[in-house]
């Protein structure tokens, strides 16, 4: 029992370690804005919760995982949130030509929620700021 629990703590570590480092992978990825708490990140940037990875993606999340964790032309035209701005213009990469390493214009929104919060625009989104703080299924799922 005890070497199965050891095999999937040594399956499962590195993939919870490197979670991070996805923000790595996108413009401004360490920079992007919270919508919910100005002035203020949002670090785990595919997921919904600003603060700890959760089991549950926001729609950039879901599609920066269907394009294979990679930042290109595809996930950068794509506006995954449908607030009417692709993801590059809200990270900062309005012409869809970053790379790793690379600094970007300032970001202006957040790709995975959709802006203004609670706007006629986002009436589709199941996503409210005030969720943050009164749903056990949006905090700290790791």
């Amino acid at each position: 029992m005890m070497i199965k629990f050891v095999t999937l703590l040594l399956v499962i570590s590195p993939m919870v370690l490197s979670r991070p480092n996805f923000r790595d992978l996108i413009p401004n990825g360490y920079h992007v804005p919270n919508p919910c708490r100005i002035p203020s990140t949002w670090n785990p940037v595919g997921h919904y919760n600003p603060e700890h990875y959760t089991n549950l993606k926001n729609p950039f999340g879901v599609d920066f995982r269907a394009n294979g964790f990679k930042w290109n032309a595809t996930i950068c035209r794509k506006d995954s949130d449908g607030d009417g701005m692709t993801n590059g213009e809200e990270l900062g990469d309005s012409n869809c030509s970053w790379h790793s390493g690379q600094k970007s214009s300032n970001p202006i929104g957040h790709p995975g929620i959709c802006e203004p919060v609670g706007s006629s625009v986002c009436h589709n989104q199941h996503f409210r700021c005030d969720l943050l703080e009164n749903s056990p299924g949006l905090q700290g799922h790791q």
